[in-house]
């Protein structure tokens, strides 16, 4: 699995770097980006604009971690792809996330 993390203007940016969030990593990809969010720190962006495929599964981790992070720190989705977006847009997480930079005008 490819995903970076680095240090963005004061905030912990991980970016996923494969074009599918699917059943086949969700439970990895969770596993590798929880200790990054887990504990206190700055709030993140999880950057998502290589990822061309979504399933219910790959949801299902990005849920989980947002629950996973400690009172007063955030989350934010960046770049989502339009198959994405669609995702997120089907399921109404695009009234749960903090999205910007999307494909359907989100405001940061």
């Amino acid at each position: 699995m490819n995903l970076t993390v680095e240090d963005e203007d004061g905030l912990v940016v991980i970016r996923m770097l494969e074009k599918r969030l699917d059943a086949v990593i969700a439970g990895e990809f969770k596993d590798l980006v929880r200790p990054h969010l887990a504990a206190p720190g700055p709030d993140a962006i999880l950057d998502l604009s290589e990822v061309e495929f979504l399933d219910s599964s790959g949801l299902g981790a990005v849920i989980a971690l947002r629950k996973a992070l400690p009172e007063g720190r955030r989350m934010r989705l960046r770049g989502l792809t339009p198959n994405v977006t669609r995702v997120f847009r089907l399921t109404r997480m695009d009234q749960i996330f903090d999205i910007i930079d999307a494909g359907f005008g989100a405001q940061p």
